[in-house]
């Protein structure tokens, strides 16, 4: 089953919370952007919310429903 991937993203000195390339939500701190994407992820399981740094990396990950954990293969 397909998951809906949400990204927490920085946003020209704000954050936003986006979803297959279309804007959720902006945001003027991370928390407060992670709390929307959470909101968002948990409306929308199975789904993953994926936090990046300031610089864009990928800082974490959180899923919802359906964690296939351990990985195949």
């Amino acid at each position: 089953m397909k998951r809906t991937e949400y990204h927490v993203v920085p946003n020209s000195g704000r954050w936003k919370v986006e979803q297959g390339g279309r804007e959720v939500g902006t945001y003027d701190t991370k928390q407060v952007a992670v709390e929307a994407g959470r909101k968002a992820a948990r409306t929308s399981e199975p789904s993953q919310l994926v936090v990046h740094t300031a610089d864009g990396r990928i800082e974490t990950e959180y899923t919802y429903q359906g964690d296939p954990y351990p990985p195949a293969g």
